[in-house]
């Protein structure tokens, strides 16, 4: 009973360390192209923003996709 008790607290722990590294890698890379869009809007013409903005839209959610079909 006990080995099954201390690779169910392994196993727990493992996954919610994964759990928030991932969450804490999506933010970052959130944070990252918010940072990076508002430089290029500051910096550059309406066009090549426009651009980022979809670019940087389509990067984050295809992070937060891959990290929840990971997780499931």
């Amino acid at each position: 009973m006990l080995q099954i008790t201390v690779v169910v607290v392994v196993v727990v722990v493992v996954v919610v360390v994964v759990v928030v590294v991932v969450v804490t890698v999506v933010v970052v890379v959130i944070v990252i192209v918010v940072v990076v869009i508002v430089l290029v809007v500051v910096a550059v013409e309406p066009v090549v923003v426009v651009a980022v903005v979809i670019i940087g839209v389509v990067v984050v959610v295809v992070v937060v996709v891959v990290v929840v079909v990971n997780v499931l």
